[in-house]
């Protein structure tokens, strides 16, 4: 079964973003490479960047710092900060190299991101994201989207999270990313905030109940696109970030069963010998083989050959000269055939 669509106009020519699927913003996960590989996978899925810091973005090397390549589109900008001047700037300059969507994070608990007072110690500010919200959306003509926790620390998610949705909602956010957990500031590691706080699912369930014309997607949690379809009973779209890095396979099967479009792929090998001719361009630019295929290492499982591929691939990071050859080396260590789908989807 397919999800209900929502889709909101960007400023490209009348494009519409379809957020029924999206792979989520990983912090040293999804980089340009990463996100290429995926869109080989799913030419429908939402990709987002790494979150990059209003200061990184306003006095950083921004050519290699906001690098994409013109097949990632869609791709959405996510941004950390706290000021609405310079998130709005930010907003301008992500707008202008022609990102398709523009996310303010208000969901990391990392010990850093709180002494910068973004992330997810901006739920305890909703008016805050309200006024940010506003600058950039005054700022760009491409949607606006706000990604958060159902709340921190020693909030009630009830209330707290109907209060940011309020303002954010107020403030004419183009979509809610909710992760269906709570953060703890104090006393937990981020690993820990991705794994210990309980998913609570009917929380933003009745979220979405309560505010029907908003868009709200779901994340956390997400470990298959089967679990994503359930998901699309209840809200507009679903979120899946480790399950879709750790294990990218799993992105094949989001095109035919989200979007009703056809299986691109009979294989993950398959996926992966299309990925060579971009492995040979960036290594002509200069970039470490290892960079690049160190997002590959989960791609097979249940296939013979797999632990071998892994090996050869965890050897790259020793091999500063190697090329394309070591990856299609790699390769061959695993079984061909077209029944691999059939194994990893089981």
């Amino acid at each position: 079964m397919n999800g209900p669509e929502v889709a909101v106009k960007s400023a490209k020519g009348g494009k519409t973003l379809d957020r029924r699927f999206s792979v989520a913003p990983m912090m040293e996960w999804t980089d340009r490479h990463c996100r290429f590989f995926h869109r080989l996978l799913t030419r429908r899925a939402l990709l987002y960047t790494e979150m990059l810091t209003t200061g990184a973005v306003l006095h950083g090397d921004r050519a290699r710092l906001l690098r994409f390549d013109p097949a990632e589109h869609p791709v959405a900008l996510q941004l950390g900060g706290s000021d609405p001047k310079a998130l709005a700037a930010c907003a301008r300059i992500g707008a202008d190299l022609g990102f398709d969507e523009i996310n303010l994070n208000a969901g990391c608990p990392s010990d850093r991101v709180q002494d910068g007072r973004f992330g997810a110690c901006l739920m305890a500010e909703p008016a805050l994201v309200g006024d940010c919200v506003a600058a950039m959306k005054a700022a760009v003509s491409i949607p606006v989207t706000v990604k958060c926790r159902i709340g921190i620390d020693d909030q009630d998610p009830e209330p707290a999270l109907e209060i940011f949705t309020q303002n954010v909602e107020q403030a004419r956010t183009d979509a809610l990313i909710v992760h269906a957990r709570k953060a703890w500031l104090k006393g937990l590691s981020p690993k820990e905030n991705r794994e210990v706080p309980p998913l609570d699912y009917p929380r933003v369930y009745r979220l979405k109940r309560t505010h029907p014309q908003l868009p709200v997607i779901i994340n956390g949690g997400v470990g298959s696109v089967e679990e994503a379809i359930a998901h699309l009973e209840h809200v507009d779209g679903v979120m899946m970030g480790r399950a879709a890095y750790q294990e990218p396979w799993r992105l094949i099967f989001v095109d035919p069963l989200i979007f009703g479009e056809a299986l691109r792929f009979t294989s993950p090998k398959q996926a992966a010998a299309d990925f060579i001719p971009y492995i040979e361009r960036e290594l002509e630019r200069g970039t470490r083989l290892h960079s690049i295929t160190r997002h590959l290492h989960g791609l097979f499982r249940a296939v013979p050959g797999a632990r071998a591929y892994r090996r050869q691939l965890a050897n790259a990071a020793a091999t500063p000269h190697a090329g394309a050859e070591f990856f299609a080396s790699a390769l061959t260590l695993v079984r061909d055939g077209e029944g691999e789908l059939a194994n990893v989807a089981a």
